[in-house]
């Protein structure tokens, strides 16, 4: 076969005859060309088809690409500003932190200032009210004590302790005597008076020593308080009249307001003092009283002097207790003058 046959396609023969096509009708032949023209023109149609198909799958192939590459600019640039903001935020938490420490300084700082100011404050209080309070004449019949000892409480304490028969409790001003006596237990006391009398008309008592736990306060706060409605009045005179009726007349004059008072909610004579506290109903009534310091009131038919002070009370805020230096003595005691001895 030649080059010329190459380019064509044999087709099969019609009516089933393999040795050639002699029975082939140029009608046949003009079919078979027409079908084979229809076929051609589908295969170009589909090629168009295919060729369209791959034209639009790399169009979008280059578009995925093209935001694939957008996507991995935009992630970069969002990894970089995270970056960037967390070491920002660990720059701020550090100054934080700084910021922080310094306050909580100047905050212990403050703290110590504050209760310096408070105690310059209390005691400034106490030195200026020192002249606003009734005075009251005292007499010093103590010992005199080392400057060291100027801040300490001395109590003188009254013991009351139940007692079993027979026993007797003895405290000491010091601890080291009660404990040698304890430490010796066992003590014959002589009760007999004179050192002239024969052996047997002798009386002595046989007594074991033992400790005993009482407590005694060796510290003792007590913080006082001003009264924002009270004032206390003192130089009072002596009239001759009652005490209901010498009240009767400070409340009226304290309860007009010309003379700087108000109304009296209450009224109290200290017997201990001969003093008197009056209490206001209302606040800043007694301030400016206790600022003149004295006022003239007229009671009968006289005027007097009287001084106005701030009432304070006072309350135990620390109270500190510690064993004292007693002992107890249990005995079989015998009657005085008895002759027998106790051993």
């Amino acid at each position: 076969m030649d080059s010329g046959e190459d380019s064509f396609i044999q087709l099969p023969c019609p009516g089933g005859l393999e040795d050639g096509c002699p029975a082939a009708t140029p009608e046949q032949v003009r079919r078979e060309i027409e079908r084979c023209k229809e076929l051609c023109t589908a295969l170009e149609q589909d090629h168009a088809k295919l060729q369209m198909a791959k034209e639009a799958v790399e169009q979008r192939t280059q578009e995925l690409r093209k935001e694939g590459e957008l996507l991995h600019k935009n992630l970069e640039q969002q990894m970089s500003l995270k970056r960037d903001e967390e070491r920002s935020c660990q720059v701020d938490v550090f100054l934080a932190e700084e910021e922080n420490n310094r306050l909580r300084q100047e905050k212990q700082v403050l703290k110590k200032k504050l209760e310096e100011v408070r105690k310059r404050v209390l005691c400034e209080d106490a030195v200026m009210m020192l002249p606003t309070l009734p005075e009251k004449k005292m007499v010093f019949k103590g010992l005199a004590t080392n400057k060291e000892d100027m801040n300490k409480l001395m109590l003188t304490p009254l013991i009351r302790y139940p007692l079993l028969g027979g026993s007797a409790l003895i405290t000491f001003e010091k601890a080291e005597v009660a404990q040698r006596i304890i430490e010796v237990k066992e003590h014959i006391v002589e009760l007999s008076y004179g050192e002239e009398l024969e052996e047997l008309d002798r009386c002595r008592v046989r007594v074991q020593a033992a400790p005993v736990d009482i407590l005694l306060p060796s510290a003792l706060e007590i913080g006082l308080t001003r009264s924002s409605r009270s004032i206390l009045l003192s130089d009072l005179p002596s009239l001759g009249i009652s005490e209901e009726a010498l009240l009767d007349k400070l409340e009226l004059f304290f309860s007009k307001t010309k003379n700087g008072g108000g109304e009296v909610e209450s009224r109290e004579f200290l017997d201990d003092s001969g003093q008197v506290v009056l209490t206001f109903a209302e606040d800043g009534v007694a301030g400016p009283l206790i600022a003149r310091g004295h006022i003239q009131v007229l009671i009968g038919k006289g005027k007097y002097k009287l001084k106005i002070s701030p009432c304070m009370s006072g309350d135990i805020t620390n109270l500190q207790l510690c064993p004292a230096p007693a002992l107890l003595l249990p005995q079989d005691r015998p009657a005085l003058g008895d002759p027998r001895r106790a051993g």
